[in-house]
């Protein structure tokens, strides 16, 4: 089903275009003008710039001369190489190109048919979960020697890439915005993909080749289901972006990978003392110029021991200018990041085991503040949008959940997104600063905008997405993506939230908002980045996920995306306490609040008798929860976690383990519980009743318990 296109700034390109060719009037985009705003916001324009349409720079204009390829891409005089990079990516896949360069044959010139002409284009971009239309017209800034002062093509009469950058220039504010940014980001905004770093340890990429092996498969396997990869060398401190190394690779300069390939060599590359087997990649310098100067570079030893036909054989075909090939030891040894950009939708052909995808809107936002009160004291961003996606905060619900397993925390290891975890331009302090903890005195509990888990008083008031996992271990990507403020430079501002997220495992039942730390599954990076991504492998079970900013009070809209292989539902835990049934509304109100973690059982069967296969069953009021069944085990751990809202708390909890047999099941025994109105966590060891296995064993369970007393505000 395709996704929804918006129409940027409320431009519709089709009713412009008919307006014009109505008037006989070329289209002159009043948003943004041929002047020097749109230019630049801190430096002036050149002497002698002057704007010009294709047909003033030339005589034959095209949208493309001979399809489109990395020959089309020059950069030109801003420092734009992130985007152009990103572009060059695109350029190699069709099904992608023609879907940010829409119609592309329609909006082709056509000579035989002037009179269709009317200086407007339209390229569409992926923000923040949706694609938008971005209208432009083709008066283009061109230099006093008459050349196109930015993104130009190798051909004179060829502008698809001025144009597209001229319209992404549009969303980000001027062409000056473009200036300095994240090929990831780019990449998320041509593809709607998901970009994912990969960081390269390479001392050991080096010295391990298992390692080495097993990084070239990942590359291997997203490469052939069509991601897009980019990859550059970080400057160390004290190296200067841009600068040149000896081998001829430029620090700080983006690079594609193009092909990625196990070769096999011919006699002569063996007798030189070389391995039978190589893995090599294919890169692509946006620049156009291949400056590698190693090994399988051009007029290297290595590329002049081999025909012209053996390297067609083997595979090391270099398509476009500016294409090399690099043994992946070389590679390893020179690069340092590398972006990963996987594409969400699945075209019939590929695997069933792609990507799926969920996703919410969200909101880090203030509590809803009386009319007649002062507004609370907050840390406000450079903007605040109004207008929140669908599916975003609300405040719901006045009822509350009491903390709990206080105790619990304080005896445990406090997480921390340490130092090591920030990457950007934040300083931390300790407890959040003397600005945030003023912050956290003043917080409102209805508040969606509490800090990062370092704040312990405010972090469970964010945004809370829940989830699940069932039946077996799931590896799933997660993608948290703020709005971007790039648009914002002009007026000074424009610096990204230092955002990322925690991931808790929560009760198997829990339906409501979370109240108190037990157990963190995955904890991404915090970084001043557009998107934050952590991939990681869960167990079975019920998690919920935490967008956040670094500090409290911090506001701005976001974008939570799930990825699974399974399907995996996500939604927003908006209130405190379960909503009760129409059934329960006439019983009376929950009083108590008690948690039961099933940790293992043991002794359930000898060694002279087969393992049974148990499963357990917990039960509280009329509230019945089951786990899973564990084969062939006399020792099982279940580690459940469990909440009950209880309403009369004298009534026992009830444990049952059962035998799965093949026509029926058996008890294998039994156990009641009984808890304080509150108490902290205490550890219990049951002995079994009222059941025995077929070995004649009983056996013993392991759980801990804690209650508190469930509130609610009057």
């Amino acid at each position: 089903m395709p996704e929804r296109v918006s129409d940027f700034e409320g431009q519709s390109f089709h009713k412009l275009r008919r307006a014009c060719l109505r008037r006989g009037a070329l289209f002159k985009d009043p948003l943004f003008p041929a002047s020097a705003q749109s230019l630049f916001y801190k430096r002036k324009p050149p002497p002698g710039l002057t704007w010009k349409r294709p047909r003033e720079i030339c005589k034959d204009p095209r949208l493309f001369v001979d399809g489109i390829s990395t020959r089309d891409l020059h950069q030109g005089i801003l420092g734009n190489c992130w985007m152009v990079a990103a572009i060059s990516c695109l350029a190699s896949e069709p099904f992608l190109w023609k879907k940010v360069i829409p119609d592309h044959t329609a909006q082709e010139w056509n000579p035989k048919r002037p009179d269709l002409y009317a200086g407007i284009f339209h390229f569409r971009f992926w923000r923040l979960g949706r694609w938008m239309d971005v209208v432009v017209d083709d008066r283009l800034p061109v230099s006093g020697d008459g050349v196109l002062l930015f993104c130009r093509s190798a051909t004179p009469r060829e502008f698809w890439s001025a144009l597209l950058e001229k319209a992404y220039a549009k969303l980000n504010g001027c062409y000056e915005a473009l200036e300095g940014g994240n090929t990831a980001e780019a990449l998320i905004d041509f593809t709607g993909g998901v970009s994912e770093p990969l960081s390269l340890d390479r001392e050991t990429l080096s010295l391990h080749s298992d390692q080495r092996r097993a990084f070239f498969q990942t590359l291997a396997k997203a490469h052939e289901r069509k991601a897009l990869i980019t990859c550059y060398i970080r400057p160390a401190e004290g190296e200067t972006v841009e600068s040149v190394l000896d081998c001829g690779l430029v620090r700080g300069h983006a690079y594609g990978i193009t092909a990625v390939r196990k070769v096999r060599l011919g006699e002569k590359l063996l007798k030189s003392g070389g391995m039978s087997r190589i893995f090599m990649v294919r890169m692509r310098n946006p620049w156009g110029t291949t400056d590698w100067m190693g090994a399988w570079s051009q007029g290297s030893q290595q590329w002049q021991q081999m025909s012209r036909a053996e390297r067609e054989k083997m595979g090391l075909i270099v398509r476009d200018v500016g294409e090399f090939w690099l043994d992946f030891e070389d590679f390893c040894r020179y690069f340092t990041d590398v972006v990963v950009c996987r594409l969400v939708e699945r075209p019939l052909l590929w695997p069933t085991s792609h990507w799926r995808e969920v996703r919410c809107y969200g909101e880090w936002a203030p509590a809803p503040t009386p009319p007649a009160e002062p507004p609370s004291t907050i840390l406000r961003s450079d903007s605040v949008k109004s207008n929140i996606k669908p599916g975003g905060t609300k405040q719901q619900g006045n009822r509350k959940e009491a903390r709990l397993g206080e105790s619990q925390q304080e005896g445990r290891k406090e997480g921390k997104c340490g130092k090591d975890k920030l990457v950007g331009k934040v300083t931390k302090e300790e407890g959040g600063g003397e600005m945030s903890g003023s912050w956290e005195a003043q917080m409102d509990k209805r508040s969606r905008c509490g800090g990062c888990i370092n704040h312990r008083d405010t972090f469970l008031h964010n945004p809370q997405f829940m989830f699940e996992v069932r039946d077996k271990e799931e590896e799933v990507l997660i993608c948290l993506q703020q709005e971007d403020r790039r648009i914002q430079r002009k007026d000074g501002g424009g610096e990204n939230l230092p955002i990322g997220f925690e991931v808790l495992k929560v009760e198997v039942n829990r339906c409501s908002r979370v109240q108190c730390v037990v157990e963190q599954a995955a904890s991404s990076v915090y970084m001043d980045s557009r998107s934050v991504t952590l991939r990681s492998t869960l167990a079975p079970g019920r998690y919920v996920v935490l967008p956040t900013t670094f500090l409290p009070g911090t506001t701005g809209c976001f974008l939570l995306r799930l990825f699974s292989h399974s399907h995996v539902q996500l939604r927003e835990l908006r209130d405190d306490l379960p909503s009760p049934s129409v059934f329960h509304c006439l019983l009376p109100q929950p009083t108590v609040v008690t948690t039961v973690h099933l940790r293992r059982a043991s002794g359930l069967s000898t060694p002279n008798h087969r393992a049974p296969d148990v499963y357990a069953i917990v039960w509280c009021e009329n509230c019945t929860i089951r786990t899973r069944v564990f084969k062939e085990t006399g020792n099982p751990e279940f580690n459940l976690r469990t909440i009950f809202y209880r309403r009369y708390p004298n009534t026992d909890i009830s444990l049952e383990l059962w035998s799965r047999g093949l026509l029926w099941d058996s008890v294998l025994g039994g156990a009641r519980l009984r808890t304080a109105e509150s108490e902290r966590s205490r550890s219990h060891v049951i002995s079994l009743q009222g059941g025995q296995s077929r070995s004649g064993c009983r056996g013993w369970v392991y759980l801990e318990t804690s209650s508190s007393v469930c509130l609610t505000d009057l």
